[in-house]
């Protein structure tokens, strides 16, 4: 029997946000509503991830686009828990003290994805601070696992900064994803409110060091627009991921999970994402993905076809 979606996560998922001023929630434009899931894919999705006790970022983040991806079957997995060690100012992951890793989560996420058939697969995380190599280990552990019952599935990992954590990189990049995802999030101006936790330049270093250990590996990175950012910042993080040579950038609208969150600047147009897409195009990127709805993981099989093209292309052009 189809059941209603479940509700939209509570504030009180955020304790550390409860003392912060409210910040109102500003009506969505035209262009970025979207309907709520009724798909018979949808649930079936909903309740195979329910059925293994597993997470997806697109549940725990509250994702727009979880209605068109889980009809489809397409879904982000998150490991290693829905509890994150950090509180950034633009995620609706809960935060707290973690638990104890599922030892046997590798495996139900392998099945996972051969149940659901998935060409492409991407597997996220949330900060885990509190581990010794911040999860490096169980990200290798799921990507060798899902090898073995999914020889053909591609796989894109889509990890934190693993801050200073030694071999934590080199870990991850030596069980060969196809794609290593870290998201650089929004302008460096604009971390220390934003994502206090994390460093930008950390992040440029952890992209740019993957493309060192195995330069065969797909690096990408994705920003977030409406959060007070200026155009100029926008090109020079594009400028900084092109020089840590990141292959694929995406670029999408920040949404206001709750009132306790950061506001949203201001919503940016269809027009000006793309001539984003563009500009980072006229880059080098060898790939791009600018609207307003536009995610991580969205469309990232489709994409990540694209991408592989477009490298063949290009060596091909010598």
């Amino acid at each position: 029997m189809t059941t209603a979606p479940p509700p939209a996560p509570s504030p009180l998922r955020h304790p550390e946000k409860r003392n912060k001023p409210d910040n109102p929630i500003q009506r969505k434009p035209d262009w970025i509503r979207v309907k709520a899931p009724t798909s018979k894919g949808y649930f079936e999705t909903r309740d195979l991830m329910r059925g293994k006790g597993l997470h997806t970022v697109c549940e725990e983040a509250g994702c727009p686009n979880i209605g068109e991806c889980w009809a489809k079957k397409h879904a982000t997995f998150m490991i290693m828990g829905e509890t994150c060690t950090r509180a950034c100012a633009f995620c609706n992951v809960a935060t707290g003290q973690p638990k104890a890793l599922d030892p046997m989560e590798p495996v139900n996420v392998a099945t996972a994805v051969k149940e659901l058939g998935l060409a492409h697969v991407v597997v996220t995380s949330v900060d885990r601070d509190d581990l010794a190599d911040g999860g490096a280990a169980h990200f290798a552990a799921v990507i060798a696992n899902i090898r073995e019952f999914s020889p053909g599935t591609t796989i894109e990992v889509l990890t934190p900064d693993f801050m200073h954590k030694r071999g934590a990189i080199e870990t991850v990049a030596a069980a060969k994803p196809d794609v290593f995802n870290h998201n650089i999030e929004t302008a460096p101006r604009l971390y220390p409110t934003i994502r206090p936790g994390a460093r930008y330049f950390t992040s440029l270093e952890l992209l740019n060091r993957v493309k060192r250990i195995d330069p065969s590996i797909f690096t990408k990175s994705g920003m977030m627009v409406g959060l007070g950012e200026s155009k100029t910042e926008v090109l020079q993080v594009m400028d900084d991921l092109r020089a840590a040579e990141v292959d694929f950038i995406t670029i999408g609208q920040y949404l206001q999970p709750t009132p306790k969150h950061a506001a949203i600047d201001r919503f940016v147009t269809p027009d000006e994402f793309e001539s984003y897409a563009r500009q980072a195009r006229g880059k080098g990127f060898l790939m791009v993905s600018a609207s307003p709805l536009t995610r991580s993981s969205y469309h990232a099989g489709d994409d990540f076809l694209r991408l592989r093209e477009a490298r063949e292309r290009l060596l091909a052009a010598g």
